[in-house]
């Protein structure tokens, strides 16, 4: 009897154990969930060969399902944006532990908006002109370059509101907007350099159709969030497959110039998102401070805590 329990306990362990090796790894839609996973399903493979663990990709319709995963443990690990890297550290018990580096040398990537070829608009004032007969196709909420980089510097910083200044406003990941400026089924819409490369690579009929009309100043590159929670040793294992990989295995380096044209990856922290948070918290102040449905006081002391907020960042 006694060895039946032991027999009992120790299965019970082993099968904890094997639990505690799968690790779900997130990833942002960006484009469809196939193209991702052919993208990374090798260097997921060689994570699998070099440190053991059971690596699960998990894809959602939107950010916000791999940020709220990792809220409730289904999500370990993800590829994020800045932003949605953001929410995942303030509410889903993440940190940032590495951010990709770009093949060309370059610091990060830039948020665009687009129209087809054809199209009058050529700026951003023939575009603001024009507004309230164009439809618009903005970001996910929780994207960086689709939705709070151009937030802040085309429509916060020029004091505009793009929920109700366009004709109609829809919301959809880059590739999707992408080809919708492409068949002219929207008249702009907000994208990145990044994809906009891969839809080339992809699509590169399409991608001649497209023209784009505003690029926004160097976003930091993408970063790799862990979740708090996992055994310090399985957080060791995953940084150390990630901060060695594509050095100098030629197949490797292969690997992650298909996945986003990159070099590799390279330690980060959670220190990255500073100018992400200043960035929201700007495009929060001027929200506030255009709100006419609140009163003077109320609009002080909103002001007045995000000012506090701000000069915390400095």
């Amino acid at each position: 009897m006694f060895k039946k329990s032991l027999t009992a306990l120790a299965l019970g362990l082993s099968l904890t154990c094997a639990m505690a090796q799968d690790i779900s790894f997130g990833f942002i839609s960006t484009e469809s969930s196939q193209n991702i996973k052919s993208d990374w399903q090798p260097l997921i493979d060689d994570m699998e060969k070099q440190t053991g663990l059971k690596i699960k990709p998990f894809f959602a319709t939107d950010y916000a399902g791999i940020i709220e995963g990792m809220r409730f443990n289904k999500v370990q690990l993800a590829w994020m944006g800045n932003k949605s890297a953001m929410e995942a550290v303030d509410r889903s018990n993440g940190e940032i532990f590495a951010q990709m580096v770009n093949a060309d040398g370059s610091q990060g990537y830039y948020s665009h908006l687009i129209v087809h070829k054809d199209s009058p608009i050529n700026n951003l004032s023939d575009m603001f002109g024009n507004a309230k007969n164009l439809s618009f196709g903005n970001g996910d909420p929780n994207s960086t370059s689709g939705y709070l980089v151009p937030g802040f510097y085309v429509f916060a910083q020029n004091k505009l509101d793009s929920k109700s200044m366009f004709k109609v406003v829809r919301s959809a990941n880059h590739e999707t907007n992408a080809f919708a400026v492409a068949n002219k089924q929207v008249d702009v819409a907000t994208n990145n350099s990044e994809n906009l490369e891969k839809f080339k690579a992809h699509q590169p009929e399409k991608m001649k159709e497209i023209k784009i009309i505003w690029t926004s100043p160097l976003i930091a590159s993408d970063p790799l969030v862990i979740s708090k929670g996992l055994p310090d040793a399985t957080k060791t294992k995953i940084k150390n497959f990630f901060y060695n990989y594509a050095k100098t295995d030629t197949r490797e380096k292969d690997i992650v110039m298909k996945i986003n044209k990159l070099l590799g990856f390279k330690a980060s922290s959670n220190e990255q998102l500073k100018p992400i948070r200043q960035l929201d918290l700007f495009t929060k102040r001027n929200k506030i401070e255009s709100d006419t449905t609140l009163s003077d006081t109320d609009k002080k002391i909103k002001l007045a805590d995000i000012d506090q907020q701000l000069t915390a960042l400095k």
